[in-house]
């Protein structure tokens, strides 16, 4: 209780604990965003086996879930010790290699890191000790993995964005973010609008524009900012994607032709219509002169 009492009087402390927190729950989204595509992956072959009735075979491969086995180097297989695997500083240390092969290390983890640690104080500056804190935390976690995840595999696991989707909608019926009313509409419009607007592509052009990801993930942002937030989050995220899709095509060369995941653009919109998105709609209407002073 004391410490409670502490993040709640003091400022420094909690963005200082919330530093601290998102550093270490940054390390472990990064076992989050190698490991679930895998576990996901095995599972589907599990289930198309079952279904095609092959016989079964025994497992080629270890055991894979989110705490086992330990993490290790993928060239040399050297197990990760607990000095190894400090947040920041142990890369550092290591010199971003591997202390038994030497191959160097990806220095995305690190970033990861940094950035879980960074917009996690961002949330605690803006919230400030007590459950919409707690709320907002969890949320932006699942929005850096799903945001990576979707880079990497363009899967949006319903592993994340269901259970999220739940927990903004129980969150509110206390009224944290908004009331139900507007947490279930905006479920349901979330869903529905990008829906509509896959088939309509669908039946245009023969393609598929979007995942069905994408919907679940906007249903998720609308369970927990209501239907209100959404126009924000829709504008926000095609922004967003056109600037770092120009910049992808610009700098990398990257094909036209080649398709760019839209769920991180939704991610970066939605966390940051989640913090600011009543003073950005405020803004624009007041520039449009259709808004109060």
């Amino acid at each position: 209780m004391a410490l409670l009492d502490l993040l709640a009087t003091s400022t420094a402390w909690l963005l200082t604990i919330t530093a601290l927190l998102g550093l270490l729950v940054g390390s472990f989204l990064n076992v989050v965003i190698h490991r679930l595509p895998l576990i996901m992956q095995r599972d589907w072959r599990g289930q198309c086996a079952e279904y095609l009735e092959q016989p079964e075979q025994a497992p080629a491969d270890e055991p894979l879930s989110l705490s086992r086995p330990r993490s290790r180097c993928p060239h040399c297989g050297h197990a990760i010790g607990a000095l190894e695997n400090i947040p920041v500083i142990s890369y550092l240390w290591l010199r971003g290699k591997c202390s038994d092969c030497g191959t160097r290390i990806s220095p995305r983890y690190p970033v990861i890191e940094i950035v879980t640690a960074l917009l996690s104080v961002t949330v605690a500056w803006h919230f400030g000790f007590g459950w919409p804190l707690a709320g907002g935390l969890l949320l932006t976690w699942a929005l850096i993995a799903l945001t990576m995840i979707d880079v990497d595999h363009q899967l949006l696991p319903d592993n994340i964005t269901l259970p999220l989707l739940w927990l903004g909608l129980a969150l509110n019926l206390g009224g944290i973010y908004t009331d139900i009313g507007s947490a279930v509409i905006g479920a349901m419009a979330g869903y529905l609008s990008l829906w509509s607007i896959y088939w309509l592509f669908k039946l245009l052009t023969g393609k598929e524009g979007m995942g069905f990801g994408d919907f679940k993930l906007l249903a998720l942002l609308g369970a927990w900012m209501g239907w209100q937030a959404l126009p924000v989050i829709i504008l926000l995220s095609s922004a967003v994607g056109a600037v770092i899709g120009i910049g992808l095509i610009v700098l990398r060369g990257r094909d036209r032709n080649i398709p760019i995941p839209f769920g991180p653009y939704l991610a970066i919109a939605g966390w940051i219509a989640f913090l600011w998105g009543e003073q950005i709609t405020h803004t624009y209407l007041q520039f449009a002169g259709i808004g109060s002073p």
